[in-house]
């Protein structure tokens, strides 16, 4: 596939198997890396690109190449780096908070009527710029991450980040205990 077999292999081991999803993550975060003048540095050591959150994707669906983007680019949902824009979409746009770069990567249409293994075998041939169509990024920036003080539950005594805790009365309630009100939702 190209001359860094030890980065898939990583990819293939935090995912569990290899696949035409997984190659279509781990060519999009090296085309990422290449758009955005990024570097792996430590000879593509997962996961050294992004130790906070200097790299940032916004993924637009929850399949298997998220896994090779957190594997290759260290974006995480715990760092707060690894964001869901749920589309159903092959697509990831990506940042760089440092230069302030970004762009979005959508996969091109492959020819119709593959197997499995077909599809695997083309997305494995296939160089980047022929997979992916670069477009700007339509999200903006996300923030970084926040840390909330918590508060626990009136009702069940789970502590709660403030961000979802609601008031009812003087209880702070948290959102699994508290009862919505909208008369509009009929």
């Amino acid at each position: 596939m190209d001359e860094n077999k030890a980065l898939w292999k990583k990819c293939v081991e935090f995912h569990g198997h290899e696949c035409g999803g997984l190659t279509i993550g781990y060519k999009a975060s090296l085309y990422a890396i290449a758009l955005l003048g990024l570097g792996l540095g430590g000879g593509g050591n997962a996961g050294c690109l992004s130790a906070d959150e200097e790299v940032v994707c916004i993924s637009e669906n929850d399949a298997c190449g998220v896994d090779a983007i957190q594997v290759i680019l260290g974006c995480s949902i715990g760092k707060g780096n690894l964001l869901f824009h749920m589309r159903g979409k092959q697509a990831f746009t990506f940042f760089d908070r440092k230069s302030g770069k970004s762009l979005r990567l959508v996969l091109k249409p492959k020819p119709e009527d593959m197997t499995r293994q077909e599809s695997f075998a083309y997305y494995q041939s296939c160089a980047p710029e022929d997979m992916f169509r670069v477009t700007e990024a339509k999200i903006q920036l996300p923030e970084k991450a926040r840390i909330f003080d918590s508060y626990v539950c009136d009702c069940c005594g789970e502590s709660t980040g403030a961000n979802w805790i609601r008031l009812a009365g003087e209880k702070k309630l948290c959102l699994d205990c508290y009862e919505s009100y909208d008369r509009f939702d009929v």
